[in-house]
C-alpha cells in the first residue's frame, strides 16, 4: 500500500500564503519569456535606442547650446551630465511599462495564457510576480546598455554611481507592478491612450530635463507625487555622490509603490480568473 505524504512548503510566502493563490513557480514565467523572445531579440534594440538618441542629441547638440546646471550637491555640471541619469530612470520606467502593460493585456483577454497557467500548479501571485520579474529583467538590461554608454561618455564621475543600475531595476519594478494592475482594467487596444497619458506628461515634467525649482511652488508639490520624479533624484544624487538621509524616502516610495502594484495585480487575476 502506497501512502501519500504532503510536500513541506519551503519559504516564508509559500508558508503563510495559501497553495490557490501562490505555489513559488514564478521563475517557470520568467523562463516562459526567454524562450519566447529568444528569436525576437530586435525588439530589445528600439528600447536601448531610443534614449541613446537623447543622449548623443544632448551630448553633441543641444547640450552645448546649455549652459551648465546646478547638480544635487549643489555644484555646477554640465547639461548632458545633468540629464543622463534621468533618461537613464526614464528608460528603465518605459521598458517595464511596455512589458506590463502591452504584454499583459494581449495574455490576458486574447491569448488567454493565465487561463491556461491557472490550470496548472501555477497561482495568480506566481504570474504577478513572474511577468513582473520578466518586466524588471527587460528593464535593467536597457538600463545596464545605457550606463554603459554614460561611462563611455565620461559621465560616470562617482563611485557611487554604479548603484545607478540597482536604483534602474528598483524603478522597473515599481513601474512594472502598477503597469501590470493598470492593464488587468484595459477592456480593449484603444484604452492604451490612458497609459500613454499617464507616462508621457511623467516623463516630460518629472525634472527630467530642468530642475524641480523651475516650477511654481503648488507644482513642486504635483511633481514629487509622481514616481519616476522620486527614481531621477536617486539616480542624480547617486550619479555624483551626494548622498543624505532622505533619499530612505524616496527608496521606500518606490518600494510601497512595487508592493501596492503586486498585490493589487494578484488580486485582480484571482477575481477575474479564478471566480
Amino acid at each position: 500500500m502506497t501512502t501519500l505524504t504532503e510536500t513541506p512548503r519551503r519559504g516564508v510566502l509559500l508558508r503563510i500564503l495559501p497553495p490557490g493563490l501562490y505555489a513559488g513557480r514564478a521563475s517557470k514565467l520568467v523562463e516562459r519569456s526567454i524562450l519566447a523572445y529568444s528569436r525576437m531579440w530586435l525588439v530589445f534594440a528600439s528600447g536601448v535606442l531610443e534614449p541613446l538618441l537623447y543622449l548623443v542629441a544632448f551630448q553633441i547638440g543641444f547640450g552645448r547650446l546649455v549652459g551648465d546646471a546646478t547638480g544635487p550637491d549643489g555644484q555646477p555640471m554640465s547639461y548632458v551630465a545633468f540629464v543622463a541619469p534621468a533618461l537613464l530612470a526614464s528608460s528603465a520606467m518605459n521598458g517595464a511599462v511596455f512589458d506590463s502593460t502591452f504584454n499583459v493585456f494581449f495574455k490576458f483577454r486574447y491569448a488567454k495564457t493565465y487561463d491556461a497557467m491557472l490550470a496548472t500548479p501555477i497561482g495568480p501571485l506566481d504570474i504577478a510576480i513572474g511577468e513582473i520579474s520578466w518586466a524588471v529583467l527587460r528593464g535593467g538590461l536597457y538600463s545596464v546598455a545605457f550606463f554603459a554608454v554614460m561611462a563611455a561618455m565620461g559621465l560616470v564621475t562617482s563611485p557611487w554611481a554604479l548603484l545607478l543600475i540597482p536604483v534602474a531595476l528598483l524603478i522597473a519594478l515599481a513601474f512594472a507592478a502598477i503597469g501590470m494592475a493598470c492593464a488587468t482594467f484595459l477592456r480593449s487596444t484603444s484604452q492604451f491612450d490612458y497609459i500613454q497619458l499617464a507616462v508621457v506628461p511623467m516623463f516630460l515634467f518629472s525634472t527630467t530635463f530642468y530642475p524641480l525649482s523651475v516650477y511654481p511652488g503648488p507644482l513642486q508639490v504635483v511633481v514629487q507625487c509622481s514616481p519616476l520624479y522620486h527614481g531621477i533624484q536617486l539616480m542624480r544624487e547617486f550619479a555624483v555622490g551626494a548622498l543624505h538621509p532622505g533619499m530612505i524616502g524616496h527608496v521606500a516610495y518606490l518600494v510601497a509603490l512595487a508592493i501596492l502594484g503586486i498585490w493589487g495585480a494578484a488580486r485582480r487575476l484571482s477575481g477575474l480568473l479564478l471566480r
